[in-house]
């Protein structure tokens, strides 16, 4: 029953409500920013270079590996393979599109997270975040952005670590030890005592090796899905139009929306890529730059590595292997398998592998986005260090559940929490648009005369002073 109600409040959720959010969104600020995610495409690979006036201060480069790192997981896999499994082929396409409009949702977020970002004269830097300009929005009232900011925890702390716990334990399906009753408690405990172990602060090491060996690893499934693809190039034109045929059977995602190839690309690609959700701008507001839009463009870089890099490449390396993708094969054996029929036993444990560090940093990641959100809700103020064991040890237990709990259920409830944070999030970026596109206008007319752009308010028509982090 619960899972019943769940899933109709996800479907009812995306269809129609996020969907027209979604795409009015993407649509309206690419138009307003003149498609500034393709037309300044080059300029963003360029502004992630630059280094801050201050050499401690955070780079536009360190603020965009936070902001991937978060966005970069599971979802690329496991969310890919769902989505193409469940929907079909045609979801990889609406991905596609979704991530390029997200591209400019992504870049008006993060410029309103940059243009009311805070100092942080306690420690130094810079810190903000949707519940900054949400608080604008309401003339400084909290209680809109206080909602934003549980639905924050609840995606981050909650929706996000069940799903990531119950993805990984799926990636040992395919093995001859997995018995149903037993092993997903056993991945589950260690799970959750080694993430415990790390935030309670006695596995640091861990931390610092698996943020070394991730992106690593990021580049080694990036460099297998391309010996797939090429290995059966003469495939590629045959993919090609079985997403695109399956994209525009209208007739069949007519006859059941909700579960449609449409619906999947779009849930799966914002699941994966997060643009206009509000978690990244937390990262991307710690960046020292000279002018809110070059972080914004460094935003348009995150979404692109994210979506029309690693999920382009779970979709081909499946599609192109020849392996039919059905609904018994969502998650990670159609994946696994699709390896198999091109490296043998090879496959399945580089996969399980590379899950098992993507899936571990995703939830050391989640607490970031979790410790920005208890902070704001105590008044910008650290919680207290009793509070945060308590409140590790929840977590800890929900990583646990997360191994045990169905997958539907799991997918639902990270929909539902992260939906909640955009249907919050992307109408206040409507509504604050005009602050961006005047920062974006300002920014082309110095880049036309030749300087490096510097932000000032009164570009975008703001009181001398009235901007923290700026003047």
């Amino acid at each position: 029953m619960i899972q019943t109600i769940l899933t109709q409040i996800d479907n009812v959720l995306y269809y129609p409500i996020l969907l027209i959010i979604l795409a009015a969104g993407g649509i309206y600020f690419s138009i307003r920013t003149k498609f500034a995610q393709i037309r300044l495409f080059p300029e963003a690979w360029k502004v992630i270079m630059e280094k801050p006036k201050d050499a401690k201060a955070v780079s536009s480069f360190q603020a965009l590996m936070v902001s991937t790192a978060s966005r970069v997981g599971t979802g690329n896999i496991i969310g890919v393979s769902t989505a193409i499994c469940l929907g079909g082929p045609g979801a990889a396409f609406w991905m596609w599109i979704m991530a390029i409009l997200g591209c400019a949702s992504a870049f008006t977020e993060t410029t309103l997270a940059q243009i009311f970002k805070k100092r942080d004269r306690e420690h130094g830097g810079f810190h903000g975040g949707p519940a900054h300009y949400i608080e604008y929005l309401t003339k400084n009232k909290r209680f809109l952005a206080t909602i934003f900011t549980i639905f924050m925890l609840l995606t981050y702390g909650f929706g996000f670590n069940l799903l990531c716990s119950y993805n990984l334990q799926s990636t040992f399906m395919s093995y001859s030890f997995y018995d149903p009753k037993i092993t997903p408690a056993i991945i589950g405990l260690i799970l959750a005592v080694a993430v415990g172990a790390c935030i309670m602060g006695s596995g640091k090491q861990i931390v610092r090796v698996s943020e070394v060996i991730v992106p690593v690893m990021g580049l080694a499934y990036i460099a297998v899905a391309l010996i797939i693809v090429f290995s059966h190039a003469a495939l590629f034109p045959h993919v090609m139009k079985m997403i695109l045929a399956d994209a525009f059977n209208f007739r069949a995602i007519g006859s059941g929306f909700a579960g449609s190839c449409m619906v999947y690309g779009i849930k799966r690609g914002l699941y994966s890529n997060e643009a206009g959700v509000g978690s990244a701008p937390h990262a991307a507001a710690s960046a020292d730059v000279s002018h809110p839009c070059k972080q914004g463009l460094v935003a348009v870089v995150s979404v692109t590595i994210d979506t029309l890099f690693l999920c382009t490449a779970t979709a081909f390396l499946g599609l192109a292997s020849g392996v039919a993708p059905t609904k018994e094969l969502a998650g990670a054996p159609f994946v696994q398998k699709a390896l198999s029929a091109s490296f043998g036993d090879f496959g399945p444990i580089f996969i399980t592998i590379a899950m098992v560090l993507f899936a571990f940093t995703t939830l050391i990641g989640n607490l970031y986005y979790v410790n920005i959100g208890l902070k704001y809700l105590n008044h910008n103020k650290e919680p207290g260090k009793v509070f945060m064991n308590v409140f590790h040890i929840i977590m800890s237990i929900i990583i646990f559940a997360g191994a045990l709990a169905p997958m539907e259920v799991c997918w639902a409830l990270a929909d539902i929490t992260m939906g909640g944070m955009a249907i919050i999030n992307i109408p206040t970026c409507i509504i604050l648009g005009n602050l961006t596109f005047k920062a974006l206008k300002d920014y082309d007319r110095q880049k036309k005369a030749g300087k490096d752009p510097a932000f000032q308010a009164a570009s975008i028509d703001m009181e001398p002073g009235s901007l923290d982090a700026w003047d």
